[in-house]
């Protein structure tokens, strides 16, 4: 019989019966979590009091005063009547409380999605064979965008959106404000016939050469955006200034938005009064109430849809799950972000009844809501009343004017421009990822946002893949230490890194190397090619070319020239490799055959059997995997490429007990220099 194998872990894992067996006992309960956690409200509504009642009102009011203005300017973005912002807003703070996991965000009409809509929208219109007008296209593009977000949250895949960076959603952010703020300069100054929807450089080459055409409305236009920034700053300062009124000038502050409204539409009216056409552009005749209908949701909306609703999806989960988990950060609690897909999509999937075009998370509402005290998702609610209250009253926006609405708009996404402080930050934390937001920027200027999206995330995907595929590895030296007991001990780092000068080299004949990725089929070939040719270069060759040239294999290279080879005759044989394997978490076919693959070639280098020894391995199914590659085992000072275990009956009587699996690297260095070949 065999003696017990040496290794770290010696609990067996349960194997797929076992596995299986105990989810088919556990599944009711599961299946009854499952069904639960789909309505978090169920958690916390039967702890409802009037303390959260009160903050939920205040915030909830004052979240609905600001998403009123929003939404209707954003519809304009998007190219649609702005009663659709409104039909938006209303679906959306009214039945996300319902889902969410996430007190604080508000869902409605963005700046971000209202631009990506206006495109699409424009794009499929400006094809000859089109057969949807641009309502029904945006309502569809809401039912078929909350479908796929109401999918994948069920199948609980909210990880989706952690393999996009943050450089790129801050690329196609900026990009997108900056391309916003310029397609309403030409409304802010009231000038005529500028398509917004083209290309951003067309529309401000276009709106530059248009500048003599500016008319009366740029008067309400400079003197909103003057009002908004004084209330903003102003408010800021006096904060700071009578800091026991803060709270006053909080408020003030944030209700800019529809003070400017009320104001200008006031003068707007006076300015109307006794004239049959309007010197300036204004809002007009806006249906009153909500207005219900069945969406398209036949084959040829959604053959017509295409593409872009991949890139509507992307923001739709993308934008609400990135603020609902900053504010999370913020106010210290988490979300799951599969149930806030869920939530998105039950919201659009619904609002695309009511003639709403896609709604996600906004930033500056969610900060508002945030701030105002808000503390339950029910304040969505009386947003969602105060909306309604606006979609049966109006009647009173006939003046708004329109150069109002483009202040309100500019005013709003230029607070999405990253700062030049991020922007010195990734340029000097990774030039990569400053190439990423730089793409997303670029592209979305010169094309549109959807490009900008695509462009930025494949960047980030090759460049991620890149570092995979192409990763660099350690060889360590010892670098002694002295306790304040008086220990001596080894820190291991890399040799040849000039800040650790006075690291030495591994013991003679042993080479200690650090992998910094897992072992997976993008990068083995290149893991393989290089520790290999590390191993040659500062270790002596002991293999020998056959001295007849026709038993040479065909594939063998020739040996260096006689000044390399006296160069290397002072180098070690090489006796045993240690093998770091701290950072890999994963080890798949591929990466067990490169390891394989460098046993062989290593082997035949030294023209002796080299031991090889892991340390730091991090789980036991690692180590289960270097044992069916045969590595760990030593029999008659051969290592043999098979698994002994202790239910294996075998006549071999002279296993060695050598440990080849270590807890750190100090013990596989031990065993390694005391090998007697």
């Amino acid at each position: 019989m065999t003696d017990t194998l040496p290794t770290i872990y010696h609990k067996k894992r349960p194997g797929i019966k076992e596995e299986a067996k105990e989810t088919l006992h556990h599944l009711p309960t599961h299946t009854a979590n499952y069904v639960k956690s789909l309505f978090p409200i169920a958690g916390w509504i039967g702890r409802y009091n009037l303390i959260w009642l009160a903050g939920d009102l205040i915030a909830g009011l004052t979240a609905g005063a600001v998403v009123i203005p929003q939404g209707m300017a954003y519809a304009k973005v998007a190219g649609l009547p702005p009663e659709y912002g409104l039909y938006s807003s209303f679906v959306g703070v009214s039945l996300y409380f319902l889902f969410a996991t996430s007190k604080d965000i508000t869902i409605g009409p963005t700046a971000v999605m209202s631009l990506l809509i206006g495109q699409s929208v424009a794009g499929i219109l400006a094809s000859p064979n089109h057969q949807f007008s641009a309502i029904e296209l945006a309502s569809s593009f809401a039912l078929f965008s909350g479908i796929i977000s109401l999918i994948l949250g069920l199948l609980r895949l909210g990880l989706v959106v952690d393999f996009i960076p943050a450089p790129v959603i801050a690329g196609f952010t900026t990009g997108s404000a900056i391309t916003i703020s310029i397609g309403q300069i030409a409304k802010l100054m009231g000038i005529p016939k500028i398509v917004t929807t083209d290309p951003c450089y067309l529309v401000l080459g276009r709106t530059l050469a248009a500048l003599p055409k500016t008319n009366y409305d740029a008067i309400f236009g400079f003197i909103s955006l003057i009002y908004l920034y004084s209330v903003k700053y102003g408010s800021r300062y006096a904060a700071k200034r009578w800091p026991h009124r803060e709270r006053l000038f909080f408020f003030i502050e944030i209700l800019r938005n529809i003070t400017i409204v009320i104001f200008a539409t006031i003068v707007s009216f006076l300015v109307n009064i006794g004239k049959k056409t309007s010197p300036i552009s204004i809002l007009k005749t806006i249906p009153s109430g909500l207005h219900v209908g069945v969406p398209n949701a036949g084959s040829d909306m959604l053959s017509e849809l295409g593409s872009k609703l991949i890139s509507v999806t992307f923001i739709l989960i993308l934008e609400h799950v990135a603020i609902a988990k900053s504010f999370g950060r913020i106010n210290n609690y988490k979300i799951t972000e599969s149930q806030e897909f869920i939530a998105i999509g039950v919201t659009n999937a619904i609002g695309s009844f009511f003639h709403a075009y896609p709604a996600t998370g906004s930033f500056s509402r969610t900060a508002i809501k945030s701030k105002s005290g808000v503390r339950t998702p029910l304040a969505g609610v009386f947003s969602g009343i105060l909306v309604i209250i606006a979609l049966y009253s109006t009647a009173a926006f006939y003046y708004i004017p329109d150069a109002t609405l483009s202040a309100v708009i500019i005013h709003a996404v230029l607070d999405l421009v990253a700062s030049p402080h991020y922007i010195k930050q990734l340029w000097k934390i990774q030039f990569w990822d400053f190439m990423v937001f730089l793409v997303g920027v670029v592209v979305t200027f010169f094309t549109t946002v959807e490009y900008g999206i695509y462009f930025s995330a494949l960047l980030a995907i090759v460049v991620l893949l890149l570092r995979v595929a192409r990763p660099s590895f350690d060889s360590l030296g010892q670098l002694s230490i002295t306790t304040k007991d008086g220990e001596k001990r080894h820190a291991y780092v890399p040799i040849d890194h000039p800040s650790f000068e006075s690291a030495s080299n591994p013991p003679e004949g042993v080479l200690i190397i650090r992998f910094r990725e897992s072992l997976t089929y993008p990068n083995s070939n290149y893991i393989d090619t290089q520790v290999v040719e590390y191993a040659r270069t500062n270790t002596k060759r002991f293999y020998k070319q056959a001295e007849n040239k026709g038993d040479r294999p065909w594939n063998e290279l020739p040996h260096k020239s006689e000044k390399e080879e006296e160069a290397k005759a002072t180098k070690p044989r090489l006796n045993a490799v240690v093998f770091d394997l701290a950072a890999v978490s994963v080890i798949d076919s591929t990466g067990i055959q490169a390891l394989s693959d460098i046993r062989k070639e290593l082997n035949k280098h030294a023209d002796q059997q080299v031991e090889y020894h892991f340390a730091n391995i991090i789980n036991e199914r690692i180590e289960e995997i270097l044992l069916l590659a045969g590595f760990g085992i030593l029999i008659d000072n051969e290592i043999i490429n098979e698994k002994v275990d202790e239910e294996t009956s075998t006549d071999v009587t002279h296993i060695s007990t050598k440990k080849f699996f270590h807890l750190t690297i100090d013990d596989a260095v031990a065993a390694a220099t005391n090998t007697s070949f």
